[in-house]
């Protein structure tokens, strides 16, 4: 730092002399005497100023280090969490055919009012850019529906992972908003009916499964649905309350098959068209096996204003608490429904794509995952390194780096240390500690008998073996493991 002050000073009294002089030249003063009182008095108040700003930025300041309220940092072993929830729920989105897309965090905001109900007062306004109000993003569906609608698309099967920022709850906390993750898979496009929607609780089925959280149960309900029967199809009301009452018993397709045989229902035109349509989904829903998974459940209710159909929830049932663990109470994991009409919304003249999809509530995900291995003490590998380049000796540091290099271009996940001479007990204890499970041994005994050590960091077994073979030796440990 000293260093530094001073030869920002020298430049300082250097300029000095260049404004002194230049100075003296319009002006005519000739005299050495004022000039050199003039070029004192310049430098001095030039220290003086440099000094305070020094100063000022030597000491420490005096605002919170923190993330904004709603945010959080994720430490390298969150993210090994993470990743491996979305890299399954990823692959299993691809297996069925989905195409990645993304959009912009936020969105011109008359692009997304009057699309949540009373959720759109949720939404986190930014301030005023270049004449556009905008708002971030509430969730991933609306900005698709502007994409299919703006680019013309009458048929997509996409997935879509990002970011969305909602304002909590008034009544919780004024003002503050929280960011969540998001995966969402929708099916858009004219198809015959029910299909889409039985792969949609299909996808869903499969995520859950896999990520192994317990028994889950996915809920179906009608959103409105004595409303649209009455007002918009012409149900009388009497009967729409009957099919209530049956919906409101809970259960699947012996429920639908119950429907089928009561007169008051089965005598009505309205009423059988949707009773088929319910029908042919869980025929769809017992060739996928998924069946016994699917409840109905009138109860059920989604906020959000764009739904027009069938919307679906997915809760986790309790299951007995395991020694030690505390109980997770997060709600349900995922959701989805169908939106015929919210492309429609977009487009110039009105033409609707029916869309149907589903989200997979990941912020939630991570936390159950997150406190199950917390509660059985689990430690998480925040590296992927299969191999460790070692040595015993000095001087080995160019040899070490040959033969990582090696490694890596034969696709061998690789590290070493960053030193000349490391101590050998260092390279072995760091191996230990982040779980790296082989190690690669180089010294003067191996290199001139042309071989290479592998060692085994769980058992300490070493074993010899020609640098020809090492990379050969290496992928077949690797694909024992």
């Amino acid at each position: 730092m000293k260093w530094c002050f001073g030869f920002l000073l020298l430049r300082v009294k250097s300029l000095c002399r260049l404004v002194v002089n230049r100075v003296r030249d319009a002006t005519g003063l000739a005299s050495v005497q004022r000039s050199h009182i003039s070029h004192s008095f310049f430098c001095q108040v030039a220290e003086a100023v440099l000094t305070s700003q020094l100063k000022a930025h030597q000491e420490k300041p005096n605002f919170i280090i923190k993330t904004p309220k709603g945010t959080r940092d994720l430490s390298p072993q969150h993210m090994v969490v993470r990743e491996k929830i979305l890299d399954l729920v990823i692959s299993c989105f691809k297996r069925h055919g989905a195409k990645g897309m993304d959009t912009p965090a936020f969105e011109l905001k008359e692009t997304l009012t009057e699309k949540y109900g009373e959720d759109s007062g949720l939404m986190y306004d930014l301030k005023d850019q270049g004449g556009e109000l905008l708002s971030l993003r509430y969730d991933l569906t609306v900005p698709f529906a502007r994409y299919l609608a703006m680019n013309k698309v009458k048929k997509m099967k996409r997935y879509h992972v990002g970011k969305v920022w909602r304002r909590e709850s008034p009544a919780i906390v004024q003002g503050r908003y929280r960011e969540f993750c998001q995966c969402d898979f929708d099916i858009a496009g004219q198809f015959d009916p029910m299909i889409p929607d039985a792969e949609c609780l299909k996808i869903m089925c499969e995520i859950l499964s896999g990520l192994q959280l317990g028994d889950f149960l996915i809920k179906m309900a009608w959103k409105d649905v004595r409303h649209e029967m009455v007002a918009k199809k012409g149900l009388a009301p009497e009967v729409a309350d009957r099919i209530g009452d049956y919906v409101q018993c809970h259960g699947g397709v012996s429920l639908v098959e119950q429907m089928f045989q009561d007169p008051r229902l089965s005598q009505n035109k309205q009423a059988l068209e949707g009773l088929g349509d319910l029908k042919l989904l869980f025929e769809y829903l017992t060739l996928f096996g998924i069946a016994d998974k699917i409840s109905f459940d009138l109860s059920l209710a989604r906020g959000l204003d764009y739904y027009t159909g069938v919307i679906y929830e997915a809760v986790l049932l309790q299951t007995p608490i395991q020694a030690g663990e505390d109980p997770l109470n997060v709600g349900s994991v995922a959701a989805g429904g169908r939106y015929d009409g919210l492309v429609g919304m977009f487009h110039p003249k009105g033409h609707k794509v029916p869309c149907v999809g589903l989200s997979i509530g990941v912020e939630r995900i991570f936390y159950i995952v997150e406190q199950r291995m917390k509660n059985k003490g689990e430690k998480v590998r925040t590296t992927e390194t299969q191999v460790f380049v070692a040595t015993p000796q000095k001087n080995f540091l160019q040899e070490r780096l040959k033969l990582i290099a090696e490694l890596w271009d034969s696709g061998i996940k690789a590290e070493m240390l960053y030193k000349n001479n490391p101590k050998l007990l260092t390279q072995l204890h760091y191996c230990e500690s982040t779980g790296i499970p082989l190690v690669v041994i180089i010294g003067e005994q191996e290199l001139k008998e042309g071989v290479i050590k592998i060692r085994s960091v769980a058992s300490r077994e070493e074993v010899a073996i020609k640098r020809e073979n090492l990379v050969a030796e290496i992928q077949k440990r690797l694909s024992e493991s």
